[in-house]
């Protein structure tokens, strides 16, 4: 991008901060005591940039900083900084790592288009280091003259508020840019083709296959797991958590749960922070308990309604045939082979707890 820096007199009349904007922020901080970072990210204008900081808002007093300063000085000037000799600090991005000042709460960052996304969030963790509320303001061009990726960046910022963020965000980072083949000599592409979680899921199935001693099938579809649809309503109701962000993370943490140790510690954690499962919740964990028992046996999908249904299995699974044949063979089991890969069973099953206690029994008894 050809674009230069904003300087305050050139922010464009689309720009959502203008100079009264950041005249009122900084006014807003200052007048409750407070100190500001000002990032400017270009050493060879930052002391223009101060030179207009300071005719914008007067009532501050400014310091200037970046990394090309004498080490004495630059340890002095950030001493004066934390001992709030000056209120507000015009800087390059050498405040990311190791500054905690308690007293600054608010940050403004010239052309954060041009940051990447753990840049970003590593800069916005500079603010709210005590119990004063803290702003962050991004300056950036309008959203037609920036890159398609700094608006994913941008709005990757945006979405993440929450306490544990930074993974999520570094996983949007790799996908966004991409991280190459991990085992590989390429070293782009292949995860921004298909997505970090995909790519991560292919790679393990390719290394148990390596360390088992056998040749990856590259053409073999990539297994999603056990389907369990018992045809009674699993989910977590909007009024029992009502961010929508937030039950997207839970459900795929229940569906990534490996066993029911950690199904048993996540319904802990959500009994704590929501109160007592609905129905509906209680159906959805009690399912994704079904699921970690029915992958090691290799079954593809379990299907029961209220007159019966079926167990399918994958062609190479763990059940033994001597087993499955005497559980067929017994009139009281309702049990009955339709094909090599598919057992049917028949019953009343009208109550969702009788479906559940059916199929829990089931794979007790294929086990």
């Amino acid at each position: 991008m050809n674009l230069p820096n904003y300087f305050l007199a050139d922010l464009p009349p689309e720009a959502t901060l203008t100079p009264s904007l950041i005249r009122e922020a900084c006014l807003r901080e200052i007048r409750r005591g407070g100190q500001i970072y000002f990032v400017h990210n270009v050493v060879d204008t930052i002391d223009q940039m101060a030179a207009e900081i300071r005719a914008l808002v007067p009532e501050a007093t400014v310091g200037v900083g970046h990394g090309q300063m004498r080490e004495r000085d630059l340890e002095r000037l950030m001493l004066d900084f934390y001992h709030r000799r000056f209120n507000l600090l015009v800087s390059t991005t050498i405040i990311e790592s190791g500054i905690d000042v308690p007293t600054a709460n608010t940050m403004i960052i010239n052309r954060a288009d041009r940051f990447g996304l753990a840049q970003l969030h590593q800069l916005r963790g500079r603010v709210g280091r005590s119990h004063h509320r803290a702003y962050a303001y991004l300056v950036t061009p309008p959203r037609p003259a920036m890159t398609a990726d700094a608006v994913k960046r941008l709005e990757a910022i945006e979405s993440l508020e929450e306490l544990g963020a930074g993974f999520t965000l570094a996983t949007h980072d790799l996908e966004i840019r991409g991280a190459g083949e991990l085992l590989g000599e390429q070293q782009s592409g292949q995860i921004e083709e298909i997505g970090f979680s995909l790519y991560m899921d292919l790679l393990e199935r390719a290394v148990k296959a390596l360390k088992a001693g056998r040749e990856p099938d590259l053409e073999r579809p990539l297994a999603s797991g056990a389907e369990v649809d018992l045809h009674i309503p699993a989910l977590l109701p909007e009024t029992y958590v009502p961010d929508v962000h937030l039950r997207l993370v839970l459900y795929k943490r229940i569906a990534g749960a490996a066993d029911g140790a950690e199904l048993d510690d996540l319904l802990a954690e959500l009994t704590d922070r929501f109160g007592p499962l609905p129905e509906p919740a209680k159906n959805l964990v009690r399912i994704s308990r079904l699921k970690s028992r029915a992958v090691p046996l290799g079954v593809r999908k379990i299907d029961a309604s209220a007159a019966g249904g079926y167990v399918l299995f994958e062609p190479e699974n763990s059940v033994d045939p001597a087993k499955v044949i005497r559980l067929v063979q017994d009139p009281r089991a309702n049990l009955r082979l339709d094909g090599p890969l598919k057992l049917r069973f028949r019953g009343k099953l009208d109550k969702p707890e009788e479906r559940l206690a059916f199929v829990a029994d089931l794979l007790q008894k294929l086990a």
